[in-house]
């Protein structure tokens, strides 16, 4: 039952009515009567008879189309129990909300087609072939039998040659005698042959089989392309594919790559973004098998596929592959255990490797496709810091300045070169800080506290937090009414190098406007994280400024995510024998830095992992946060039967007077965790408490 609810959090039988018993089929959505209330719910399985001695009837069924295929169930279980969640809750992820009016044109749809097929039946059965067995068999294509054995979603992928290293002779000979309608030729590797295990990554996929890959990807690489080989290779295969990215950005590169691969209508695009009905569509396109991949956000993550060959996610170490709602599942996360579950291939790809990538690569699960060294060089553009020591000695102002001189002259070389140069600034907005000019006492606002900024030059202080105006701010410390920044944001760096550098056109991409891509000649674009548009051509310097900003965040990842953003906006640069340049504002000594000057994502990877595993941080074992009231946290964790060898640490201050706890396990036990955690809050449920309680399996912050 749609009821959240912990310890109502499992199947209940009903009796069907003989009304209902053609329409109720596992998976659709019904209602039933429950504690005096009509509520929703969803049918799973239908049976012969119940251990309950008395039962209620069935109220209604909402809809007769069974939206929730089985595996999708499974999984959705699977998934609750991992993080300790109600099955309702994740069902509210994996099935879009019903639109009826898509519904009704669907369903008629087919009575149409039903209708359309039986009267051509009855023609066969009447024309001259039927009746005389020596008339031959039409060839047309455009014939019913051979429009149905192409499959309902429209042409068939076009047959590309096989290279002589796509071959593989440890290949059944009949691997495509039994793969369905939408079996076409091997796909020619193409780009993957810069990775020496990718060709057989492609061939095991469209052999049926399941590999597992965590792939590094060069700078400069189209990742979209290289998701539409492997998809292309599956459904090569007769299988279906399911690929998760992380934003609307990246779901329109992927979109455009698979269309010139696969062909027009033989994928859809699962995003909330596209509003409720079309939504709703692509998820009964999939379901109904009228596609056999599907794409899109974390929304896609749990679309029913059949024939699932494939499951992949681009970039997992992205914070919007978290689910923000309970029970706060992760995409990454979710596809590896329907990979698990059902036994197919998964592809975990990125300009960075995460440390639970890494995991998946040390422990066996998964196995690495990387370049050779010699090819990454040779891809890479030329990276340089500018906290070095000898730009140090050639720029003592290097140390302080925001824009170093050697990030100013690589910028210059670019232009004078008629070359775009993109500035990646981890801020957005004017100045989204600011200090008290004459001590450097942070602004705070005057009612709440909160941190004062500037929206633009002629703007007066507000604050971010409430909103209030401050204009006649005065510093409490010293009196000082003059105001200095703190933080550079995305407009303020634009409108400052647009001084530097006259007459050179200057363009933003933020939050407010992304920019998909920006034309060749000199000019500066200036970009948050995740908005850097792609250069016809590659950028010809890219720099990184206000690392600092990335780099001293309180928080465990903080060194990974800046790697993450710095590689994804340096694989925009042409290589370095193209001219191409990076120049990061930091330390060269730092890790982070270091990885970044090597491009070597991997190595980086697996340092964070063996700190992590040192410290007793995720993935490298399972903890838990329980944040709420002092009470109810104490409260739930008294009344849990944590695993033996459970370590409990806290309380620490959260927020909105709200406290946290942490309970941190080894791997092992972490079934046992989630178990007894989503058991103790079923107890506080059935006892209506008042306060609640929030349960998150591995979050992304701990801090």
């Amino acid at each position: 039952m749609d009821v959240p609810l912990p310890h109502l959090d499992r199947p209940f039988d009903y009796l069907v009515p003989d009304t209902l018993d053609a329409d109720a089929r596992p998976g659709v959505r019904v209602k039933v009567r429950f504690a005096g209330q009509l509520v929703d719910g969803w049918l799973l399985e239908r049976v012969a008879e119940s251990t309950h001695p008395r039962l209620a009837y069935l109220e209604k069924v909402v809809s007769p189309v069974p939206v929730l295929a089985p595996e999708v169930a499974e999984l959705a279980r699977a998934v609750a129990d991992r993080y300790a969640g109600s099955l309702a809750d994740v069902l509210r992820l994996a099935v879009p909300p019903r639109h009826a009016r898509v519904e009704k044109d669907v369903t008629a749809t087919d009575a149409t087609d039903a209708t359309d097929a039986a009267a051509e039946a009855g023609a066969e059965a009447t024309s001259p072939a039927a009746a005389d067995p020596t008339v031959p068999a039409s060839a047309d294509a455009t014939s019913p039998a051979t429009a149905a054995s192409a499959g309902p979603a429209g042409p068939a992928l076009p047959a590309t040659p096989a290279s002589a290293d796509a071959a593989d002779p440890a290949a059944p000979a009949d691997a495509s005698a039994d793969a369905g309608p939408d079996a076409v030729a091997q796909v020619d590797p193409r780009g993957w042959r810069d990775y020496p295990a990718g060709p057989a990554f492609l061939r095991a996929l469209t052999a049926g089989r399941a590999p597992r890959a965590v792939w590094s990807a060069l700078p400069g690489e189209d990742w979209a392309d290289r998701y539409a080989d492997a998809v292309a290779a599956t459904v090569a295969g007769g299988r279906g594919a399911v690929v998760v990215v992380a934003d609307a950005r990246d779901l329109d590169r992927l979109d455009a790559a698979l269309t010139a691969v696969l062909g027009t209508g033989r994928h859809a695009c699962l995003s909330a973004a596209v509003g409720p009905a079309r939504r709703y569509r692509a998820f009964l396109a999939a379901r109904r098998g009228d596609v056999p991949v599907v794409i899109g956000t974390r929304a896609a993550m749990f679309a029913p596929v059949e024939r699932l060959g494939l499951v992949a996610v681009w970039d997992d170490g992205d914070d919007l592959h978290a689910e923000p709602r309970a029970p706060y599942p992760h995409a990454r996360d979710v596809l590896l255990t329907r990979a698990q579950l059902a036994g197919v291939a998964a592809l975990v790809g990125g300009y960075a490797r995460t440390a639970e990538a890494q995991l998946l690569v040390e422990t066996g699960w998964a196995r690495e496709v990387v370049a050779d060294r010699a090819t990454v060089r040779a891809r890479m553009p030329a990276i340089a810091p500018t906290g070095d020591d000898p730009h140090l000695a050639r720029d003592p102002g290097a140390a302080f300045a925001r824009l170093p001189s050697l990030a100013w002259t690589t910028a210059r070389d670019a232009l004078r070169a008629d070359l775009p140069v993109l500035v990646q600034v981890p801020r957005r907005g004017y100045l989204p800080s600011v200090a008290c000019a004459d001590c450097r006492a942070p602004a705070r606002c005057p009612h709440c506290a909160g941190p004062l900024g500037l929206p633009s030059a002629e703007g007066v202080p507000a604050c971010r937090w409430c909103g209030r105006v401050a204009a006649a701010y005065a510093c409490p410390e010293c009196g000082g009414r003059r105001l200095r920044a703190s933080v550079t944001g995305a407009r303020r760096t634009a409108e400052e190098l647009g001084r530097a550098f006259p007459g050179v056109p200057v363009r933003t991409s933020g939050r407010e406007e992304v920019l998909a891509t920006v034309p060749a000649g000199a000019s500066l674009v200036i970009a948050t994280p995740g908005a850097e548009p792609v250069a016809e051509g590659g950028y010809g310097a890219v720099l990184l400024l206000d690392s600092w900003a990335l780099l001293t965040r309180a928080d465990l990842r903080a060194g990974e995510e800046a790697l993450r953003r710095w590689l994804a906006a340096a694989a925009l640069a042409r290589p370095g024998s193209a001219g191409g340049r990076v120049v990061v504002v930091a330390d060269g000594a730092l890790a982070p830095v270091q990885a970044l000057l090597r491009w070597d994502s991997a190595w980086f990877a697996d340092r964070e992992l063996a700190e992590r595993r040192e410290l007793g941080f995720p993935p490298a074992v399972r903890m838990a946060s329980v944040t709420g009231v002092a009470d109810a946290v104490a409260d739930l964790l008294a009344g849990a039967r944590l695993p033996d060898g459970a370590e409990v640490l806290g309380p620490v201050p959260a927020d909105e007077g709200r406290e946290r706890m942490l309970v941190r396990v080894p791997r092992a036990r972490a079934a046992a965790l989630a178990g007894a955690l989503h058991a103790a809050a079923g107890q506080r449920s059935a006892r209506k408490a008042a306060d609640p309680v929030r349960l998150q399996i591995d979050p992304l912050s701990l801090f």
